[in-house]
């Protein structure tokens, strides 16, 4: 009795207000002309028939005291040429303004990373659509013979709050679009040659 009761008011539960597919659906009409498939309310699969990358999107949700955020992550998964374990972060540098991007190791094979990350960074056109990409954060791991893409974009999310009441959804413009969609098709790419 005591479990059920301990699974029923500890169990991890939607925020109030919580509108499951919403704001992936916002998200999707925002995309333009790409093959969507539905994997529940709130997960769909895509495909870009132009740069033939395969993706799936899910909404995240973040609680916070009388508001949550519910924002959009994009995963992706290509074979890799050399298994390895392997992970590891991309982010701009600069301190007000966008310098560069630099690869973080966060765990595995060391000498790896180091031919990875020079890899990556030595490849210009990746570079050249991550530079102007407002993401919030971007991992790589590889893992059974697979690369793992995450990729949270800052647009494509909805800020519901509470207190006062207001929901407002933040699109991802159309050249934020064409740098997201280009950003996918080069890892497609660059990730199958590591």
């Amino acid at each position: 009795m005591l479990n059920v009761l301990r699974e029923r008011w500890l169990a991890p539960r939607a925020p109030a207000g919580y509108r499951p597919g919403v704001t992936l659906g916002h998200l999707l009409r925002n995309l333009g002309p790409l093959q969507v498939q539905a994997l529940g309310a709130s997960a769909a699969a895509l495909h870009d028939p132009v740069g033939g990358w395969h993706a799936e999107l899910r909404e995240c949700v973040q609680a916070h005291l009388l508001m949550h955020l519910v924002s959009c992550e994009w995963q992706m998964s290509v074979p890799a040429l050399q298994a390895c374990d392997l992970r590891l972060e991309l982010r701009h540098t600069g301190a007000v303004r966008r310098t560069g991007v630099t690869v973080v190791y966060r765990g595995g094979d060391k000498a790896r990373f180091v031919q990875v990350r020079d890899q990556l960074l030595g490849n210009a056109a990746l570079l050249a659509t991550l530079m102007p990409l407002d993401f919030k954060r971007l991992t790589l791991a590889c893992l059974d013979g697979q690369w793992r893409l995450v990729l949270e974009h800052t647009g494509g999310s909805e800020v519901v709050n509470r207190m006062p009441a207001f929901r407002r959804y933040i699109q991802v413009s159309p050249p934020q679009r064409a740098h997201l969609l280009a950003c996918l098709g080069c890892f497609n790419e660059a990730l199958r040659t590591l």
